[in-house]
């Protein structure tokens, strides 16, 4: 199969909404080891020594370091078309980690059925279509495994889920209604009719839930909602609402704070899987 390169260019509220890849790295969240346990053994690398995994739009690494950091020495391509994202995660030096330029419909992987899993974390919605399949089925091995994982908070969940709280609920209808630009995400579902509606992979997709509660200073939790591309973006008056929607937010009587005065944040990780059919 060719893996002649298709004309792709990084949408601008990925290229300016992520602009700033440390305050990405610092604010975003880290996933529980209890889904990143069940992911891997759904996709069947649980335990298993030195073998391949590709991960597509990896990011800053917040992913890859949880494999690069397990005992089975996993052999890692991490792919990332935004530079400052890549310089952040080629940055960290992770071992078994290969860096590498390229998109979801191309890999930057010469070799067919290189791979013996193929994760997305936090990412798949921006390119769930026909060409991302096609080469993710070209570049796993028969039988292998393609898993999407995400962390969701309340506040930027689907329309159809139950915030845990009204605040978190009210920051959840203002972050649909700054969401303009056309881009999808995961909250708007279209990428799960991509994965639905092809005969390159197993159906119906296999799916998990685990829930979180992590508490964070109103500063932080302020900085974790800016590392949305469509909040990072927002400049002049439009930040100045926004932030006026934040502070309105907080004063909802279902506010939890601990003793540090740290508020409580719910979410989940949710996470998907399938395997490749033969051709």
């Amino acid at each position: 199969m060719s893996t002649t390169a298709i004309s792709f260019r990084l949408p601008k509220a990925a290229s300016q909404g992520f602009q700033n890849a440390s305050a990405y790295d610092t604010h975003r969240p880290s996933y529980p080891q209890e889904a990143v346990t069940s992911l891997l053994s759904a996709l069947g690398l649980l335990g298993k020594q030195n073998t391949k995994i590709l991960e597509i739009a990896a990011g800053t690494g917040k992913f890859t370091e949880l494999l690069a950091n397990r005992e089975e020495g996993f052999n890692v391509i991490a792919v990332e078309p935004h530079r400052d994202m890549r310089g952040q995660l080629a940055g960290k030096g992770l071992k078994g980690v290969d860096v590498r330029d390229g998109h979801a419909g191309r890999l930057a992987v010469e070799d067919e059925e290189w791979a013996d899993g193929y994760i997305a974390a936090q990412s798949f919605h921006w390119f769930a279509n026909e060409e991302t399949l096609k080469e993710a089925h070209r570049v796993l091995k028969k039988g292998r495994g393609l898993g999407a994982i995400w962390n969701i908070e309340d506040y930027n969940k689907p329309r159809e889920w139950k915030a845990t709280t009204t605040w978190e609920e009210k920051l959840n209808s203002w972050i649909y209604s700054i969401s303009s630009d056309g881009q999808p995400r995961f909250r708007d579902g279209q990428w799960r009719g991509a994965l639905e509606d092809q005969q390159l992979f197993a159906l119906p997709l296999s799916e998990e839930t685990v829930k979180w509660t992590v508490w964070l200073s109103e500063g932080a939790l302020w900085s974790r909602i800016n590392t949305l591309s469509q909040v990072a973006i927002l400049e002049g008056s439009d930040r100045e609402a926004a932030v006026r929607v934040f502070k309105e937010a907080l004063q909802s009587p279902d506010v939890e704070r601990n003793e540090k005065g740290e508020i409580a944040l719910h979410g989940v990780t949710y996470f998907v899987w399938t395997k490749k059919l033969d051709s």
